[in-house]
């Protein structure tokens, strides 16, 4: 299948350049490349479609070209931003720089013929001077052209925020990028989101000029939630595609808990699967949305893509855990991760020496009840797990419960879950 079907099949063409020229030009191995800003340590789920995207290019016999912003990151892109972003120090921006890498060699393929290449556009644009940059690329760019890009034009439009010379000049840089890596590397296509359909032209332009033949540019349409909300963000803040951030388990619950509606734009546009299995899973999906087999599909396919069979049988098992209540079997990092933000509260273990604490008594410490009556009450219709077990109403906690010498884990009624450190 030509790899524009491919993606024309999963609604993953927002925009592109001489859509017919393009595909011919496709027909033979073409280098394509995507460029990452390092503003993290890590990379979050919505940077994730044009990693997959340039793996369906390798996939489909294309040479994909990972390209690092530790030049342009010290700048920053006004796309997308209705403020100045701020300035990192380039000590900084190296280090999330080599702490990006592993996310791409997780996806991309690094050897054989078609192997991945990254590259940091440091170390081009850091040689560049003013002089050169003003006089080679600057008067091949019409500023009444720069001021009708979006991000331009709503920051001019605003006076409070307005836009810097310095973010104004991000679209030379993005087009020298493009520029040089056709020079050294032969790429004639960049693919991106939709908001850098500007800073794409603007490169494929400045290839036509220079070197008087054609380049090309692919956008994909922002993924958005179906209720309007922000992709990628949770209660507890952006998710993350590295364990140190999001842990496995909260990864695999993110894709598992996405809406009905959202469940087919993400198996397309997240998933190597086959088109034939989307279909199947969206039709067994509209048949029984209860069952959820098409977001367990998606979430067991991102968990494994990401973090790897270890990573997927952990946040299974903890997912199965949660759901029965037998909490006793999870390692202690495992809990960490699952619990890490459940309310919590501390003991000392010399309270739970001896004949230890009544099980009444320690729901009110620990503010899983507001009374004993409460607690009482929880009790009788045995509505309180503690580590994976029923409660009785007049047991006592010993030092002896505690998982790993520390913890207790107390679920009242089906999801709430409460820990307990003892110290």
């Amino acid at each position: 299948m030509h790899v524009l079907d491919d993606l024309e099949k999963r609604h993953l063409i927002y925009q592109q350049t001489h859509a017919e020229d393009l595909r011919a030009h496709l027909v033979a191995p073409r280098r394509v490349y995507a460029g990452f800003d390092p503003t993290a340590a890590s990379l979050t789920v919505g940077n994730l479609v044009q990693i997959i995207n340039l793996a369906r290019f390798q996939r489909a016999g294309h040479t994909p070209v990972v390209v690092l912003g530790g030049g342009t990151g010290m700048i920053g892109d006004p796309s997308g931003k209705s403020g100045e972003r701020p300035m990192l120090e380039v000590a900084e921006i190296e280090a999330n720089v080599e702490r990006q890498r592993p996310i791409y060699e997780r996806i991309l393929d690094f050897s054989g013929k078609n192997r991945a290449r990254l590259h940091n556009n440091g170390d081009w644009l850091g040689k560049l001077g003013f002089l050169e940059v003003l006089r080679d690329i600057g008067k091949h760019f019409s500023v009444n052209m720069m001021i009708q890009k979006d991000s331009v034009r709503d920051r001019l439009n605003n006076r409070e925020q307005g836009i810097s010379y310095t973010e104004f000049s991000y679209m030379l840089l993005q087009a020298y990028d493009f520029l040089h890596l056709f020079d050294s590397e032969q790429v004639t296509l960049q693919v991106a989101g939709s908001d850098q359909w500007g800073n794409i032209v603007a490169g494929a332009d400045l290839i036509r000029r220079l070197r008087r033949t054609d380049a090309f540019g692919l956008t994909t349409p922002l993924v958005t939630k179906a209720d309007g909300g922000k992709f990628g963000k949770t209660e507890s803040g952006a998710v993350w595609v590295t364990a140190d951030r999001t842990s496995p388990y909260e990864f695999y619950q993110f894709w598992l808990n996405v809406a009905d509606s959202d469940v087919p734009t993400y198996l397309n546009t997240f998933t190597f699967l086959e088109h034939a299995r989307i279909d199947e899973l969206c039709q067994a999906h509209s048949a029984n949305p209860g069952a959820r087999e098409a977001q367990r599909a998606l979430a067991a396919h991102m968990t494994e893509l990401l973090h790897g069979a270890d990573g997927l049988a952990q946040a299974e098992a903890a997912t199965a855990a949660l759901f029965s209540g037998d909490v006793s079997g999870l390692s202690r990092e495992t809990l960490e991760n699952v619990f890490q933000h459940a309310p919590s509260a501390r003991i000392t273990k010399e309270s739970l020496a001896s004949e230890g604490v009544a099980i009444a008594d320690l729901l009110v410490q620990a503010e899983v009840v507001k009374s004993k009556r409460e607690a009482r009450e929880l009790l009788s219709t045995n509505a309180i797990l503690i580590n994976g077990r029923r409660a009785g109403a007049d047991e006592r906690v010993t030092t002896e419960g505690l998982l790993y010498g520390e913890l207790l884990l107390i679920r009242r009624g089906k999801k709430n879950w409460h820990i307990v450190r003892a110290n």
